[in-house]
């Protein structure tokens, strides 16, 4: 499995907000473990999409301060559960926004039910740390489509 957990980000407002998804394949091999007969995906993954998504929401802003990395979950509940093969829907609003740290109030919905929400904490590590290629497809390629639409 690769650790990118959004596929697509569907509308955003940088540095504000964000609303993205994410489908888990129903091959994804931690499903045979968790839980044998009762496949759902992690908490930890979910939480893991709704930083991936504020983190792409604050890196769209190409402030010259860095790529915004999660440093702490301030809450996180898990209410319900994903399975393989649903559809999440994953939202993110910006609550603070500084030269050295964010917050995003963040939450997972599937079938328009919410299944998880967290209050996290990014800090931003200098774009020099990262290797000289690298590159965020999905960002990359939402941007380039609503430059092009407009």
């Amino acid at each position: 499995m690769r650790f990118i957990l959004v596929d697509r980000i569907l509308d955003m407002v940088p540095g504000r907000s964000i609303t993205a998804e994410k489908t888990i394949d129903a091959d994804a091999d931690f499903f045979e473990d968790h839980f044998p007969g009762f496949p759902v995906v992690p908490g930890v993954l979910l939480t893991e999409m709704m930083a991936q998504t504020a983190g792409k929401c604050l890196d769209a802003e190409k402030r010259p301060r860095g790529k915004a990395m999660l440093a702490r979950i301030n809450s996180a509940s898990f209410r319900s559960w994903m399975k393989p093969d649903q559809v999440a829907v994953i939202e993110s609003e910006v609550l603070n926004n500084r030269d050295k740290y964010a917050t995003a109030k963040c939450s997972v919905s599937v079938d328009g039910k919410e299944v998880s929400s967290a209050e996290l904490f990014f800090t931003f590590v200098p774009n020099e740390v990262f290797a000289e290629d690298y590159r965020d497809e999905v960002l990359e390629s939402f941007l380039a489509g609503r430059k092009t639409s407009a």
